[in-house]
C-alpha cells in the first residue's frame, strides 16, 4: 500500500487489487551528497525512532466522528516536553531555516501515527497561541524512491516542495488540498468550478506523472488546489504520495487515468473534452516541464545522474518498462536504459526533441478523451 493516509479520512484500501507494499531503499552515497548540497540534508533535533517510543494509542476520529487510518499517540509525561520542544525546532528547521525566535508563540498540539502505507508517517500538528492557525508536517522512514519522487516535482511541476533529511528520517511539509476521493464525492458538479477547467488540470497532471514516472496515481494520492479567480476558479492537482516514484514496471501504473478509482474524472474528461483541446493541453504541458527542466538543467543532471545509479527496481521491472515506452515514443533508445533515472532522463530527451521537431506526441486516447 502507499501512503493515502496524507490525510485523515483516506480510504482503508483501494478499490483495485492493491498495490503490494514496496520495499524501502536506504538514501545512498551519491544522493545523500546531492541532498546535502542543496540543503535538504541537514542535521535534525528529531528522528523517526525517537517518534516510535510513544506509551499509548488512542484512535483518531474525524470530524464527523467516524474512525480514519491515524492513532494519536502519547508519550511519557517526562519525555513529552523535551519532545515537543525538539519538534518545534525541527518545524523551524523546515520553514524558517531553524530561526527560534520567529516559532516561540507555538506550539505543538497532537502527534498522529499512521500504521498503513511503506513510510508509516507521524503527522505533528502544531499551533499559533496567538490566533490558533493549524499547520501540520510530517515525520517520516527516509526512503530513497521516495525522496527522488519529491525532488522530481519540486523541479519538474508547477509547485516546491520543502523536505529535509537526515539518516533514516524524512521531514515533510504538509500539502494543502482536497483529496481526489473527496473531490469527486463533494466537487466535481459543483457550480463555483468550470468543467473544462477541471479536465484541462486532469489531462495535464496525467502527462506530469507519465513522463517523470511518477505512480500509483488514484484519487486518495493526490489533492485538488481550487483558487478563485474574478471568473470561476481555477484548479490544480499535486501529488501527495511519493512512495512509488519509479518502481513499478508497468508503463498503466504511470497514467492516472487507467486506474478505477479514477473513473469518475476520466469519464468527466470525456464528456468535457474534445480530442484536439485535450492534445492542445498536453502539448502545453509538455512544453512548461521543458521549460522547468531547462531552468533546473544542472541540478537535474545531477539529481539524474544519482538516480541512474541507484538500483531503486528490479531488473526485471525496468526491463519490461523500458520494453513498453520503447514501443510507446517508437524509439530504440529505450532499449539501453538499465536504471529507472535512465528511463526518466529519456523521457525528457524525447520530449525534447518531440518538442523541437513540432510533431504531435503519442497519448493514451483508450480511456480518456
Amino acid at each position: 500500500m502507499t501512503d493515502a493516509a496524507h490525510h485523515a479520512d483516506g480510504p482503508a484500501q483501494s478499490a483495485e487489487t492493491p498495490t503490494p507494499r514496496k520495499p524501502s531503499f536506504a538514501i545512498c552515497d551519491g544522493l545523500r551528497g546531492y541532498l546535502a548540497n542543496y540543503k535538504r540534508e541537514r542535521l535534525l533535533p528529531i528522528s523517526y525512532e525517537r517518534l516510535c517510543d510513544f506509551h499509548e494509542t488512542i484512535p483518531l476520529v474525524d470530524r464527523d466522528g467516524q474512525p480514519t487510518l491515524w492513532d494519536t499517540v502519547i508519550y511519557r509525561h517526562d519525555e513529552m516536553g523535551p519532545l515537543y520542544e525538539e519538534l518545534k525546532a525541527t518545524y523551524a528547521l523546515l520553514k524558517v531555516d531553524g530561526d527560534s525566535r520567529v516559532v516561540r508563540h507555538l506550539y505543538i498540539d497532537r502527534v498522529d501515527y499512521c500504521s498503513f502505507g511503506n513510510s508509516m508517517p507521524f503527522r505533528v500538528r502544531i499551533v499559533n497561541s496567538f490566533n490558533d492557525n493549524q499547520d501540520y508536517f510530517y515525520v517520516k522512514r527516509a526512503d530513497a524512491s521516495r525522496v527522488y519522487g519529491l525532488e522530481l516535482e519540486h523541479l519538474l511541476s508547477p509547485s516546491r516542495l520543502n523536505f529535509i533529511t537526515h539518516g533514516g528520517t524524512l521531514i515533510e511539509e504538509h500539502i494543502a488540498g482536497i483529496p481526489g476521493d473527496v473531490f469527486i464525492n463533494t466537487w466535481l458538479r459543483s457550480p463555483e468550478l468550470l468543467p473544462v477547467r477541471v479536465a484541462k488540470e486532469l489531462v495535464k497532471f496525467n502527462e506530469r506523472c507519465f513522463l517523470r514516472l511518477l505512480g500509483d496515481m488514484r484519487a486518495y494520492n493526490f489533492v485538488f488546489v481550487i483558487t478563485p479567480d474574478f471568473e470561476a476558479a481555477q484548479v490544480r492537482i499535486r501529488a501527495m504520495d511519493f512512495d512509488q516514484q519509479s518502481y513499478n514496471g508497468r508503463k498503466k501504473f504511470y497514467l492516472p487515468q487507467f486506474f478505477k478509482e479514477n473513473a469518475p474524472l476520466v469519464r468527466y474528461c470525456t464528456k468535457h473534452l474534445h480530442v484536439e483541446t485535450a492534445l492542445q493541453y498536453q502539448r502545453e504541458e509538455h512544453t512548461l516541464i521543458v521549460g522547468r527542466a531547462e531552468l533546473a538543467r544542472v541540478r537535474l543532471a545531477e539529481l539524474l545522474h544519482e538516480m541512474s545509479a541507484d538500483a531503486i527496481a528490479p531488473r526485471e521491472k525496468i526491463h519490461h518498462l523500458r520494453a513498453e515506452l520503447a514501443e510507446h515514443f517508437q524509439r530504440s533508445e529505450y532499449l539501453h536504459c538499465e536504471s529507472m533515472g535512465a528511463l526518466v532522463q529519456q523521457n525528457l530527451l524525447t520530449l525534447r526533441e518531440t518538442i523541437a521537431r513540432h510533431s504531435p506526441p503519442p497519448i493514451d486516447l483508450e480511456s480518456f478523451v
